[in-house]
């Protein structure tokens, strides 16, 4: 369908938009012995004093055990300050930490929680699968009734491989690229992540921007020299890196809107003309859709903006919270993956009955009429509030949204790239951020991620946000 984003303040469309008048059991010990947090908390006991007490305690056993105390750099929350807090349970639109601390949740695990957390249907339904084994190692049933419903979903895909990972997907795909137009080179932008696969790792956004990372050691020359970069939302950067490589560049890989600088979205021609430079150029077109995909539409970004690439990667949603990635595109394409072709790719643990079965109960959810108006309504107020709750306390902010992805900057804006999205106040963003924690809020804990809102979002949760946010703003 015809893209229009339902931007704040009735500008949407070319980035992000700046406010105007608008209405509205105990932890193991470890060998040290010094990891003896208590993680199981009442989560009834919500009158408390905002403490994070356990959380120290249980981050300071972890420092000794993982690099930075955590498996993942973001959750470290290095560019926020204090020390990463520790989830006990979560419930729909909540968590609790091992504190007792609640918030309203607006991370969703990075992005799958749509229907929000601990779906009692989707629980049942792993509950019976589990009767049955947590892994076969061989074919299932399962595999094929999620395959039919990514199939018939995401316009690009006509065969799907299932992996484990959103990374893995990228790491396949662009593998698959590679072989199928028997070039080397590609074309990423300067921000967009898409996992942490040596080629990738290239002026890329995510956990890299958020410490301050340069491309990362230990990635070899060699294994970057293919990867080209550019400026996101800019055209004439691209027909340049392709009049410079001619007949080299295999693909472009890009997130059709940005969610690891920060939530960015396409101008109006973007897509349609990256789409039409790689054809002319003989170069596939990946989506990475691993955040968007199932987000802003049941199809995709791809429905959504009516652009349709050769090639998708998916993950987070198609999981339904367990470990999953995926990636599709035209038969012809997808044919040269192994064993139906000669390009080679594996997974263990790829197509486990758990996470097919957490996505297919997800996926069924999603077509319930209305689920994506109900996203769209609920995430275009909470990212209204908070910009008219900065506007009103004196900041500059500016953001946006489409369906149930948003974000906002500490800047004037508007936002179109990475080089814009480092103009916001990073010190700003850390204050806002700490004083919503203790007001019980929980967003990404960079400036450079996006945020996710659910079907179990209420709008009392919406309220309390946006109230929450002007009480935080007006103090900082």
């Amino acid at each position: 369908m015809a893209a229009s984003i339902n931007g704040v303040g009735g500008v949407g469309f070319g980035g992000l938009t700046c406010s105007t008048k608008t209405p509205l059991p105990p932890l193991p010990s470890s060998r040290s012995s010094s990891f003896r947090v208590q993680m199981s908390v009442p989560v009834e006991d919500k009158k408390r004093n905002y403490t994070l007490q356990k959380s120290q305690e249980a981050f300071n056993a972890a420092l000794n055990l993982m690099p930075g105390g955590v498996n993942s750099p973001v959750r470290a929350f290095k560019s926020v300050g204090g020390q990463p807090i520790f989830m006990d349970s979560v419930k729909g639109s909540h968590m609790w930490d091992i504190d007792g601390n609640e918030y309203i949740d607006y991370v969703g695990s990075w992005g799958p929680a749509i229907i929000g957390h601990a779906d009692d249907e989707v629980l049942e339904a792993l509950a019976e699968t589990m009767k049955k084994g947590t892994s076969f190692g061989s074919p299932c049933l399962l595999e094929s009734v999620l395959a039919e419903m990514v199939i018939s979903a995401v316009p690009s895909i006509e065969m799907v491989r299932f992996v484990n990972s959103g990374t893995e997907a990228c790491m396949g795909v662009l593998r698959l690229a590679r072989t199928f137009t028997g070039r080397e080179k590609i074309i990423k932008f300067e921000g967009c992540y898409h996992g942490h696969a040596d080629p990738f790792l290239v002026k890329a956004g995510s956990g890299v921007a958020t410490l301050g990372l340069p491309d990362s050691p230990g990635v070899p020359k060699a294994t970057t020299s293919g990867t080209l970069t550019a400026p996101y939302n800019d055209i004439a950067a691209v027909e340049s890196l392709f009049n410079s490589n001619e007949g080299e560049i295999a693909a472009i890989i890009l997130e059709p809107a940005v969610g690891n600088s920060g939530f960015i979205t396409p101008k109006p021609d973007f897509l349609e003309a990256i789409r039409r430079l790689t054809k002319e150029n003989g170069a596939l077109l990946i989506f990475d859709e691993v955040m968007a995909g199932f987000r802003l539409s049941y199809g995709g970004a791809q429905e959504y903006f009516g652009i349709t690439p050769d090639l998708t990667t998916l993950g987070k949603v198609i999981g339904g919270g367990l470990p999953v990635g995926a990636y599709g595109g035209r038969r012809e394409i997808m044919e040269m993956v192994a064993p139906a072709g000669p390009m080679y790719q594996a997974g263990t643990l790829s197509g486990n009955p758990l996470a097919m079965t957490a996505g297919i109960q997800t996926l069924k959810r999603l077509k319930a009429p209305g689920t994506y108006e109900y996203l769209d309504r609920i995430t275009r107020e909470l990212v209204q509030g908070i910009l008219n709750a900065g506007k009103k306390t004196g900041h500059a902010i500016c953001g946006g949204h489409i369906r149930g992805m948003f974000g906002f900057f500490f800047t004037e804006g508007p936002v179109h790239n990475f080089d814009d999205a480092k103009k916001s106040d990073a010190a700003k963003f850390v204050r806002f951020y700490q004083g919503m924690l203790r007001e019980g809020v929980y967003f990404a804990p960079s400036q450079f991620e996006a945020g996710f809102t659910s079907l179990a979002h209420s709008p009392e949760d919406i309220q309390k946000t946006v109230a929450a946010a002007e009480n935080v703003l007006s103090k900082i």
